[in-house]
This record gives C-alpha cells, sequence and structure tokens, in this order.
C-alpha cells in the first residue's frame, strides 16, 4: 500500500469516528454550557434575595439578563440545529427578558449555509439531472440557512419568473434529534425544580413536529392544503402562500414560487429607508393591518379546520406591497383533533368574555390537567388562561413575565398539557410577541370570537341565537 492510498484510508477512519462521536460531542457542549447558565441564576436568586432596595434590586436583575443572554446566544449559535428554533421559540418580547430578546431575535435565519458543492449533490441526487438541465440560473448563495435547510433563489429553463429552491442539509435530521432528547431531559429536571409547567409534553410535541419537517413531500401537500384553504374561504386571502412547483418537490428538495418582500424583523429599517414615521398613522395603519391578517388567518385555520401553520416565528414571515403579508415554511404544520378545536373554540370565548367559570371548564375538556395552591382558584384560572392563549396585555403592562412570583404559573400549577396544544400556544405567543415589537396591544380571543362561534354553531354545540351578531367578521379592535 503506497502511502496516498494509506492516506485516503486514515482520513475515511478519522471522518467515520468523527461523526459517531459527533452525537457526544453536542450533548457534552449542551449539559456544560446549560447547566453554566441554570447555575448562574440559582446562585443570582439567593444573593438577589438579600437587597432590599427595589430599584437596585432590578438593576441586578437586568445585568443578571444580559450575562445569561449572551450565554444562551453563544450556545444557540455554536451547535446550530435545533437550538436555532429553541432561540425562535423562547426569544419573544413578551416572554423573556428584554436581553435575551435583543440577543436571540437575530439568530433566526444565521444557521451556518451548506456549501454549494454540497448543495448541488443534493439537488442531482434528488432530480437525477445536472442543476443546469433544470436551471437557467441559480444563485449559488442563499437568500437565507435555517435550522433544517436553506434557500436560493433561482429561474427555471424557459421561465420569465423567479422561484426559491429550499435544500436540506445532509445529515441534519441525526444531530436535531440528539439534541431534542438532550432537552427532554433537561426539561424534565427543571419542571420537577423550578417551573410547574409539563415542559416534558412541549418537548415530546416538538419532537414529534420537527420529525415531519424531514420530509418536503409532506410539506408540500400542507402548502397546497392551506393555500386552498385560505384562497377559497376569502374574497381576498388574507396572507399569501407561496405556490408548489408539483413537478420539483422531492424528500428533501422544495421549488415553489419566490415572494418579493422584507422580513418583517426588518421593517423598522424598512421604513426608515422610505421616510415613513414609525409612530405614524400611516405606520400605524401598516402595523394594524399586518396583525390583523395574521391573526384572521390564524384564527380561520386553528378554529375552522384545525389544521394549520405551526412554526410561527418572526424568520417565516414576509411584508409585502400594501401591508400585504406572506406566511413562508410549511414543514410544521398541525392537524387539532375536532375535541381540542371545539374545545379550543370554547376557550376563546371564555377569554373573550373575560369568564373565569368557562375558562376553568375549558381547561378541563381540553385536558390541561392543574393544581390549585390559591383561594381564588377560578379568577386565577382566567388569567393563567389569558397569559398563555390570549395576547391582551393589562392596562399599564408592556411585558408580561409568565414565571414572576405573581404570576398565574406559580399559584396554578399545570401538570399535564395535551401535546397537540404546543402549536396553538406557539401560534398566541408569536402574535403577541409581534404585538409588543410592534406597539399594538389587541386581544386575539376577542377577534377569533366570531370563527369560534361560527365552529361551535356547526358542531352544534352553539344555538344560533346565542351567536354574536358581526357584520364583518374580519373586523378589529385596537387598544392602545
Amino acid at each position: 500500500m503506497n502511502a496516498l492510498a494509506f492516506g485516503y484510508d486514515f482520513k475515511e477512519i478519522q471522518d467515520k469516528v468523527s461523526l459517531h462521536l459527533r452525537p457526544w460531542h453536542r450533548s457534552f457542549q449542551f449539559w456544560v454550557r446549560a447547566a453554566d447558565i441554570y447555575t448562574g441564576y440559582k446562585v443570582f436568586q439567593l444573593r438577589v434575595s438579600l437587597v432590599k432596595d427595589p430599584q437596585k434590586k432590578q438593576a441586578m436583575w437586568d445585568k443578571q439578563h444580559e450575562l445569561a443572554a449572551d450565554k444562551i446566544y453563544a450556545m444557540c449559535y455554536d451547535l446550530g440545529g435545533f437550538f436555532l428554533k429553541i432561540a425562535q421559540i423562547i426569544g419573544k418580547p413578551d416572554l423573556a427578558p428584554a436581553a435575551w430578546v435583543k440577543r436571540l431575535v437575530t439568530l433566526c435565519d444565521q444557521a451556518p449555509a451548506t456549501p454549494f458543492d454540497a448543495v448541488q449533490l443534493v439537488l442531482e441526487e434528488e432530480f437525477g439531472r445536472s442543476i443546469s438541465e433544470i436551471f437557467e440560473n441559480f444563485d449559488v448563495n442563499p437568500l437565507g440557512s435555517a435550522s433544517i435547510a436553506q434557500v436560493h433563489r433561482a429561474r427555471l429553463r424557459g421561465d420569465k419568473n423567479d422561484v426559491v429552491v429550499k435544500v436540506q442539509h445532509p445529515g441534519i435530521q441525526d444531530l436535531m434529534m440528539t439534541d431534542i432528547r438532550n432537552l427532554q431531559a433537561f426539561a424534565l429536571y427543571i419542571q420537577k425544580t423550578d417551573i410547574k409547567f409539563d415542559l416534558f409534553s412541549v418537548t415530546k410535541e416538538m419532537e414529534k413536529q420537527i420529525g415531519y419537517e424531514f420530509d418536503f413531500l409532506r410539506e408540500a401537500n400542507a402548502m397546497e392544503r392551506i393555500r386552498r384553504f385560505l384562497y377559497e374561504n376569502n374574497k381576498k386571502t388574507p396572507v399569501l402562500v407561496p405556490r408548489v412547483l408539483r413537478g420539483l418537490a422531492t424528500r428533501r428538495v422544495l421549488v415553489m414560487d419566490y415572494i418579493d418582500g422584507v422580513p418583517i424583523l426588518n421593517l423598522g429599517d424598512e421604513m426608515d429607508k422610505r421616510g415613513i414615521n414609525p409612530g405614524g398613522k400611516m405606520a400605524t395603519l401598516a402595523k394594524q393591518n399586518i396583525l390583523k391578517s395574521l391573526t384572521l388567518a390564524y384564527g380561520q385555520m386553528i378554529l375552522k379546520t384545525g389544521f394549520f401553520h405551526a412554526d410561527p416565528h418572526p424568520g417565516n414571515i414576509l411584508i409585502c406591497k400594501g401591508s400585504e403579508v406572506a406566511l413562508l415554511d410549511y414543514g410544521q404544520v398541525k392537524d387539532l383533533p375536532d375535541q381540542l378545536r371545539l374545545g379550543f373554540a370554547d376557550l376563546v370565548l371564555a377569554m373573550a368574555d373575560s369568564n373565569p367559570v368557562k375558562a376553568t371548564e375549558s381547561y378541563r375538556e381540553l385536558g390541561i390537567d392543574t393544581v390549585s395552591n390559591c383561594k381564588n382558584e377560578q379568577q386565577e384560572m382566567l388569567r393563567l388562561a389569558q397569559t398563555m392563549f390570549d395576547t391582551k396585555l393589562p392596562p399599564g403592562v408592556v411585558m408580561l413575565q409568565p414565571f414572576s412570583e405573581d404570576a398565574s404559573i406559580k399559584k396554578i400549577g399545570v401538570q399535564s398539557f395535551p401535546e397537540e396544544l404546543f402549536s396553538v400556544l406557539r401560534t398566541v405567543h408569536l402574535l403577541r410577541g409581534l404585538s409588543v415589537g410592534l406597539g399594538i396591544n389587541y386581544s386575539c380571543a376577542e377577534q377569533w370570537r366570531p370563527i369560534a362561534e361560527e365552529a361551535l354553531y356547526n358542531a352544534g354545540r352553539l344555538k344560533g341565537a346565542n351567536r354574536t351578531k358581526v357584520s364583518n367578521p374580519g373586523r378589529f379592535f385596537w387598544r392602545y
């Protein structure tokens, strides 16, 4: 065996060993970093409990959050994959400390890009043809790279319109499953020690939903189904949905129409470029229309059919001409059983009416098992429901702190939570986060009331005389 052949064999062995050890290395990295962040907060809680001055205490908390934010950002950025999704979930203005949001909000599309030669190999393996046979132009630099795939702008041969080509990162599935199982173990520990919420069920639902994202044929079917539903059930669809090019969809590659727009995270910069006053009437009207469109689309999907887009982070929202909204990425969709869909419709009415008795009944119907350690249980149950499933902020409150000492979650523990409702919870938190970011306070429960009533009426669970007479089901009521 000559030296060159030996060198190739040795490199192949190295690659195989590295591939085998990669999940173990990622697990080690996660646990070291997670333990550092967690113990940092626990030690700080003991130290800050000795401080009496509220202003000094708040300043200490702000500094601790900034320190933790840097560590969380570094962990999510370095590990990538599933942890980018975690950053998207927890980096909401209404949920996480401001320091976390400021750091994590920039991670939506910052996954390392797959080199073009690997992208080309995936495309040619999936289509059985060279790129040049299919595409007239193909931009080698991706438009964006996320946790599971990256997207490129291209143009098909013989066509005048641009398309988007979504290509899966090679080998990403095994790594993300490793990440999820580590997070599940951490969630089990946290819910037993600090947070009275069934976090494990939430992570199990995430495992199921993310598992679906690796099949782009499933995504193509979901995109077509939601597009058809929204276009057929409205005079004008509340959100734009890309059209799939059916002959160019495989398990690892998906080609769809290109939609021109500005990512919602860049909306403020775009207004500055155009000389639009972000606090003026034109900007406020545009922001209202954006929230109205998204809220109406999600209300119709969740309450009318139960089949809805379930990956609602800002990286999947484009703002187009005339304040039109485009909703992208249908890798995660949810199909709620009718029992949960109608149970959630009941909860929407309870929240819209501020009815604590009905909210308590709805929680039971949905299978949300709670344990109370407070006297005014039903009122706290309503508060908990509104914190979890409504967008409206109480008067004078600019950001909810779900895990503060006065929070309902501290008074009413959630022992078990239906995994399938997690996607609904995420959707509401997206809408609330957007409303906080856009500076518009409103109740999605109030906006969804006519849709919920229609769903219950069609199921025979609400009499016609009890329905609210609404001339325009899409109307909005804004609260500043």
